[in-house]
């Protein structure tokens, strides 16, 4: 692949990765599940990509989120936030918050619209970005960081690109029935090898696909066992409370997802804005990351005790909570502050872009939504 070249402490860093796993696979008989591959490449301690300190977000790192293209798409969040906040609480929990720029968003909007927000609390599992955040949203006093899930809560619950990043076990269709693909190493590299699914591999598989046999011998695809845990947690959390939690992420309902064609799996690699499909290239320096099962997703929150709420494209949920409207708060006869805003604005709408990819799914409690939001759902679709 033609890829930038990293610096040489980067370099070392992925080596000393590399060999962690290798030591790793070697304790386990020769051979570990691609999720705890794909666990210890993103969140080993010091050298994983979330965890080691490489810049992860904007111009100088792999990838670029919503929140970095516009503010308007933090002040959409805002908007609905405060619906649920009128009818809960005034606190915000955020998993995964990047940069910090989303929650300073949303804590401007919120404040514009006379919400004085009670508690923002940040569960992020990397120092680089923690510190990231803890500078952009020094002047929020009412932000805090947490290491994990609260006991109870009431308000609403974000999550930007937050299951995508989580470890999943890849799967395939063989004469013999479904294997796992474990990781191995094979003539001095990490190289995938079938292996017998494990108990809650397969009841996994079960509850995902439930057509699995119908699929094609060869086909791959992804089993999200660490993101339908997340979920469940997630439903049990407002189950106990009154509230909801907005998942914005890119993915597909599950009769989508497992389509007879789309036979590789959606496994996908970020490294210096650069996307290819080998998560073995340079553990720790780059992001893995797969497209989201919602129908799943959305299952494991209802399980818990949530309700689905409402499930549509991003398009969709920000033109229902009022991103034009606020587009329009900047005169377009100033093209120099118009036309950047409306290009961004135009990215996150599009099929073409960010507008159909990407998707929405709202699980909450004892809340209802904004009648636009309400009118423009698709949980049907799941």
């Amino acid at each position: 692949m033609s890829l930038p070249a990293p610096s040489a402490d980067a370099l070392a860093a992925s080596h000393a990765l590399q060999h962690r796993i290798a030591a790793d696979i070697a304790q386990h008989e020769g051979a570990i599940s691609f999720a705890s591959f794909m666990e210890q490449a993103l969140y080993a301690p010091d050298l994983g990509y979330y965890s080691g300190g490489a810049a992860k977000l904007g111009k100088d790192g792999d990838f670029t989120t919503a929140p970095e293209m516009s503010p308007l798409f933090g002040a959409a969040v805002a908007h609905v936030a405060a619906a649920i906040i009128a009818q809960s609480a005034p606190r915000i929990l955020e998993f995964g918050a990047g940069t910090g720029k989303l929650a300073r968003d949303i804590l401007t909007e919120l404040a514009a619209l006379g919400i004085a927000v009670e508690s923002y609390a940040i569960v992020e599992l990397s120092g680089e970005l923690r510190a990231r955040q803890q500078e952009a949203l020094r002047d929020f006093p009412q932000v805090t960081w947490l290491d994990g899930f609260p006991e109870r809560f009431d308000g609403v619950i974000v999550g930007n690109e937050v299951l995508d990043a989580m470890p999943v076990d890849l799967v395939t269709k063989t004469a013999d029935g479904w294997r796992a693909l474990d990781v191995t190493i094979a003539d001095g590299r990490f190289a995938h090898v079938p292996t017998a699914l494990t108990t809650a591999q397969g009841e996994q598989l079960a509850r995902q696909i439930p057509d699995a046999n119908e699929l094609p011998e060869g086909y791959v695809t992804e089993l999200h066992g660490t993101a339908c845990g997340f979920m469940g947690s997630v439903g049990a959390l407002l189950a106990g409370g009154r509230g909801a939690a907005i998942l914005l992420d890119y993915g597909f309902p599950g009769h989508e997802f497992y389509h007879p064609d789309r036979s590789t799996g959606t496994l996908m690699c970020h490294y210096r804005h650069h996307a290819h499909d080998d998560p073995f290239y340079l553990p720790g320096l780059q992001d893995i990351t797969a497209h989201v099962d919602f129908t799943a997703a959305a299952l494991a929150a209802q399980d818990a005790g949530a309700d689905v709420l409402a499930y549509m494209n991003q398009a969709a949920f920000l033109l229902a909570a009022g991103i034009g409207d606020l587009l329009l708060r900047t005169d377009p006869a100033d093209s120099q502050r118009y036309l950047p805003q409306a290009n961004a604005v135009h990215k996150l709408l599009s099929p073409a872009e960010m507008g159909e990819l990407f998707k929405v799914l709202i699980v909450g409690k004892d809340v209802a939504l904004p009648p636009a939001l309400a009118d423009a759902d698709r949980a049907h679709r799941l």
